[in-house]
């Protein structure tokens, strides 16, 4: 079940969100929420775009909050729709380089201190992400099950 101040905030509109692919040789960086449904749930780091800003200030903002890390944004790699009632989110993924900062579990700003739903931030290994349940990661990884085959993921995908 959904947290109640997830369904409130994030519910019942089209959210677009920028997400970002961040690699440490071949670790993926990822966020694990929880509070969006009953059970852990690792994505990549990335969050709402704010009117007036563009898509790469979002992101650099984005994984500031998440992760303490600073980054330079590349170019977009492909573009994921979700739609499951409440939520329905278009999710542009760019590939990401870290610059600096250092990395740390970071905090949602919309959320209240007492619901964050941000639990743990970090790097891993394909095989880590394969030991994952699917429906515990997002759902790009069902698309690219591999760490080549998610480097090499192109346009739009339906999750």
């Amino acid at each position: 079940m959904m947290n109640k101040s997830v369904q409130e905030i994030y519910g019942n509109q089209v959210r677009i969100r920028v997400c970002g692919l961040c690699w440490e040789g071949d670790r993926m960086l990822l966020v694990n929420h929880r509070g969006i449904y009953k059970h852990d749930f690792w994505a990549p780091p990335g969050g709402g775009v704010e009117f007036g800003q563009s898509a790469e200030l979002n992101l650099i903002r984005e994984f500031r909050e998440e992760t303490g890390l600073r980054i330079k944004v590349g170019s977009l790699q492909f573009v994921c729709e979700f739609i499951q009632s409440p939520l329905h989110a278009i999710e542009l993924f760019f590939e990401v380089t870290a610059t600096g900062g250092r990395l740390f579990t970071g905090s949602d700003p919309e959320m209240d201190e007492k619901e964050q739903i941000i639990r743990e931030v970090k790097y891993l290994a394909e095989s880590e992400i394969r030991a994952l349940s699917p429906r515990h990661k997002h759902g790009l990884f069902k698309r690219g099950k591999t760490i080549e085959k998610i480097r090499g993921l192109k346009g739009y995908l339906k999750i």
